[in-house]
Formats: structure tokens, C-alpha cells, sequence
């Protein structure tokens, strides 16, 4: 069964208040993410994104931490994880499992929680850079609007969209504890990083 993303990070957070298991954010997992050299663009042609092939870096499994997502504007600095666990969310932010990684050419699906790693995004804006740095590249992506809406609306995102973009979305209002039913949705264009060659 796969759970859509509002559902997932509400689950999430219920297992933390509500569950009656020892909860520990500080297991072990695995860092794969080793920054890389800025080469967003190739020096010959400054319009030409890089290539990446998948062969030539270690793909990112459940609760894997890969990089690291700053929007210097909204004074984030946060670890990316692959995955949406409560244990992801309770340490960073986490790429929905069902969207795509950074350089795969689709959408790419972020959650964090609203009072911690993603309680910046109240200061987002239009414009605002932000910036993904992963063990394989970094990125940039500009951020277009926001769409605050209910948890159940699944119009807020597009998974099979055919084109490189940021969506990181959180719990609504910011600074709220405790489970919400709204969502705070913020969108990026892609500007920068290398493309993943599949076909590698």
C-alpha cells in the first residue's frame, strides 16, 4: 500500500505522540553524503548542465542520509534523507519515497516537520534560492509560490510531472505542535545541477 504524502507525515507524527515504543532519532544510519565540487554547469557551455551517470555514485536507500537542503533566506540548513520516516523526519528533512531523487528530471517531494527543520519556510518567498547538495552534485532551484491547503487535497502536487522540480511541503500553521489537517506547500523551479544519465 503506499501512503499518500499527507498521510504519510501524519502518521508519522501520530506513531511519535501516540505510540507507546521508545522512540530514539539518534540510531544509526547511514551517511552516504560526501560534498561534492560545485560543477553545476560545464566551463564550455555555461547553458549546458553536467551528466551524471547513475553508475558512478552509490543510489540512496530508506532512511539513507544523502545530502543536505539550505535556504539561506529562511535560515535553513537541514539533512536530506531518502524516505519520510518518523526517524528521517525527527533528524532532517525527507524525500517522499515515490518521488524522484534531485537530477532524475521529475518532481521531487521534500517533508520536514513545521516546528523544527522546516519552520524557515514561513519566511519563504518568490525568488529565494534553494540549495541541494548531494554526494553525486549540487542544485539550485527558485522558488515560485506557496499553496497553503488541506491534507487530503492531492492537487498541491504532481508526481508524474515530466520535469525537474522542487516541492517541500510541511504541516500548516508553522510553530503549531501536535497534528494539523492543513499543509503548507512550497514550489522551486529547477536552475542548476547535473543530469542523471538512467540509461548508465
Amino acid at each position: 500500500m503506499v501512503i499518500l504524502p499527507s498521510t504519510s507525515s501524519y502518521l508519522s507524527m501520530a506513531n511519535i505522540f501516540f505510540s507507546d515504543k521508545e522512540k530514539s532519532f539518534t540510531k544509526e544510519h547511514k551517511n552516504i553524503f560526501v560534498p561534492v565540487e560545485d560543477t553545476s554547469q560545464s566551463p564550455e557551455n555555461p547553458d549546458k548542465p553536467d551528466i551524471v551517470r547513475a553508475s558512478s555514485f552509490i543510489f540512496p536507500s530508506y532512511e539513507d542520509q544523502f545530502g543536505e537542503l539550505i535556504i539561506d533566506d529562511c535560515q535553513i540548513k537541514a539533512d536530506l534523507y531518502f524516505g519520510d520516516s518518523w526517524y528521517v523526519l525527527g533528524n532532517g528533512v525527507g524525500i517522499y519515497n515515490g518521488s524522484a531523487i534531485p537530477g532524475y528530471g521529475r518532481t521531487i517531494l521534500i517533508a520536514g516537520h513545521n516546528n523544527t527543520y522546516f519552520n524557515g519556510l514561513k519566511y519563504a518567498k518568490e525568488g529565494q534560492i534553494v540549495k541541494i547538495r548531494t554526494n553525486y552534485g549540487n542544485y539550485q532551484y527558485e522558488i515560485t509560490g506557496t499553496k497553503i491547503t488541506d491534507n487530503e487535497d492531492r492537487s498541491a502536487y504532481d508526481l508524474a510531472k515530466n520535469e525537474e522540480n522542487l516541492i517541500m511541503y510541511t504541516c500548516y500553521p508553522f510553530d503549531t505542535l501536535g497534528l494539523t489537517n492543513l499543509r503548507a506547500f512550497i514550489y522551486a523551479k529547477y536552475v542548476s545541477g547535473p543530469v542523471i544519465d538512467k540509461t548508465s
